[in-house]
């Protein structure tokens, strides 16, 4: 581990003992000022970038790590990301309105088991601001863009149609891929948008130009799962994200316990079985016709070679890259550069 990998994992540690969201904000005000510093960017690019490309849905990636949903929500960092080694970044998740999200505290290191609890409940600056900042972008990205689109808190669950629109529409010329977030555990309802008929208005609205991909969750059965991959081919997604944050409680070492009770979602190293069972489901179901990015418990190569292996054509890293530093893209897309990776998929 170099000196940068180790000052950032102990500052993070250091300044989230108290206060977990307090070590997000401050990594991502760093992170923003790095990006603003060309030579630094380009140091940083030396030293983390692998090359291991491919082509899903349509899209190149120069490789197939990506920085999942939550990390930078309203792109305030978005340069230093792919000089960090990531092959995509995928921002939000964005709603059409402004929203706070959840009263404080609302994210909890276990770290023990290498996981976090959040009930951050979408908060973001809106759609509408995330579109000027991505316009106001001084030099392309270098990587593919993906935006994860929410609904609105304060919009009901019979008006989520026009809201998920609302903000497909203001960010479509931004995002080369789109991810309907219909799976988070933090907005009353939304997980209902999974179901067949709420879901298919959902994707004849916003599959079109862009390739439109739904997030799901870990915590459905296998029935729900195979009915809403049936509603996916037959309206067109360009693929599936498996998985978001569980609702789940297992495998939590014992020191991390007396957390459990938190209420919200649980990433990390707890969840990687459950989301490696449900790539693989999908992977079978749909017969590979379906182009998986698999989340959800990667911390190390290993882990992402077994998502690889479930039929993940992609995939994306969260918690893994709060615990392990800024060493584990480049460690996960060295591995996958030299791993007989699923066929590409158009």
């Amino acid at each position: 581990m170099s000196v940068f990998e180790r000052v950032v994992r102990r500052g993070l540690f250091r300044i989230g003992r108290g206060d977990a969201e307090a070590a997000h904000e401050w990594t991502l005000r760093r992170l923003s000022a790095l990006s603003e510093r060309p030579v630094a960017l380009a140091a940083l690019r030396g030293r983390y970038a692998v090359a291991a490309p491919r082509t899903v849905f349509g899209v190149r990636f120069p490789n197939p790590v990506g920085l999942a949903a939550g990390m930078d929500k309203d792109g305030v960092a978005l340069p230093a990301w792919p000089a960090l080694g990531f092959g995509f970044v995928e921002v939000g998740t964005v709603t059409a309105h402004p929203q706070p999200g959840n009263p404080r505290p609302r994210l909890f290191r276990l770290p023990d088991s290498e996981a976090v609890i959040n009930r951050m409940g979408f908060n973001n600056a809106g759609a509408a601001a995330l579109a000027a900042r991505l316009a106001a972008l001084s030099r392309p990205l270098g990587v593919p863009l993906g935006i994860s689109l929410g609904k609105s808190k304060v919009t009901a669950l019979d008006d989520a149609v026009e809201d998920y629109r609302a903000s497909y529409r203001a960010l479509r010329g931004h995002g080369d891929y789109f991810a309907v977030n219909v799976s988070s555990p933090n907005t009353p309802g939304l997980r209902a948008l999974q179901d067949r008929e709420h879901l298919d208005a959902l994707l004849a609205t916003l599959v079109g130009e862009k390739p439109v991909l739904v997030k799901i969750a870990p915590d459905l059965t296998e029935p729900a799962i195979a009915e809403l991959l049936e509603v996916c081919l037959a309206r067109g997604a360009a693929g599936v994200i498996a998985t978001n944050t569980t609702l789940s409680r297992d495998g939590l070492a014992p020191a991390d316990r007396g957390r459990a009770g938190e209420a919200g979602g649980l990433s990390g190293r707890p969840l990687a079985d459950r989301a490696r069972q449900v790539v693989a489901f999908v992977h079978a179901e749909t017969g590979g016709r379906l182009p998986i990015i698999g989340v959800g418990g990667i911390v190390d190569p290993d882990g992402a070679a077994r998502m690889f292996d479930a039929g993940a054509s992609l995939v994306q890293l969260y918690t893994g890259f709060i615990y392990r530093g800024p060493a584990l893209p480049r460690a996960v897309a060295r591995a996958a550069a030299g791993a007989a990776l699923p066929a590409s998929t158009g």
